[in-house]
């Protein structure tokens, strides 16, 4: 299977499991819900935000349309970028990286574009898939879907820590989901594993290349 067909497969699989994650907890638990999976640090907890990734928000209806241009800004970036490495034969590994970037940024995109449109939010009830009278909002207003929460430590701050001392501490507090997931495991992994392919900005340059340079080398000096 060629590397294309593999990082497509790949988006569109880390788009099926949010998708259907997401979908399955809004018409599962109403906002606010949760479901202990273990002991109390692994649990579904169920919030919707209006902005970036792990709850941080991002302004009123202007902020959001801003964010909605980026995302869709950056989704066109990744897909160049992908299409370069790709072209460029280069390693799986690194365009992998890419492909779940790019996946969790369109993941998170379907929600703010469309969410609003087709669910119904009422406070403190399950929300309905295409309800009779409407969704919530208009398109690109919708909600992001979070719910993986782990407050493996959950704690005070020592009295000694300046302006923090004696207030509430949970790690890790921030709730997120399969999208967040999918954009910071790309992240990470291109810094830890593939970062020598950006330095002295370099290109990425395959095997095949490679082997044609040095031919070329060769062909020279005989």
């Amino acid at each position: 299977m060629s590397n294309r067909k593999k990082s497509i497969l790949l988006i569109l699989l880390i788009l099926l499991v949010d998708q259907t994650l997401k979908i399955w907890i809004k018409t599962h638990l109403a906002p606010g819900g949760e479901i202990v999976i273990f002991k109390n640090w692994f649990i579904l907890h169920f919030i919707e935000n209006n902005g970036m990734a792990f709850g941080i928000e991002f302004g009123n209806h202007i902020g959001k349309y801003f964010l909605s241009i980026f995302r869709l800004l950056a989704i066109g970036a990744l897909g160049w970028y992908l299409q370069k490495l790709l072209k460029a034969k280069a390693s799986f590994g690194l365009i992998a990286c890419f492909s779940m970037i790019m996946a969790g940024a369109i993941g998170n995109m379907i929600d703010g574009a469309f969410y609003g449109m087709i669910f119904n939010y009422i406070p403190g009830e399950v929300a309905t898939l295409f309800p009779a009278g409407g969704g919530y909002s208009s398109f690109l207003m919708g909600r992001v879907v979070d719910m993986f929460y782990f407050p493996l430590i959950e704690t005070t701050y020592p009295s000694w820590v300046p302006f923090l001392g004696g207030q509430e501490l949970i790690f890790f507090r921030h709730i997120f989901n399969v999208a967040d997931s999918a954009v910071s495991i790309g992240v990470i992994s291109i810094f830890i594993f593939h970062r020598h392919h950006f330095g002295d900005s370099k290109k990425v340059v395959s095997t095949e290349e490679l082997k044609v340079e040095e031919g070329n080398k060769l062909n020279v000096e005989g």
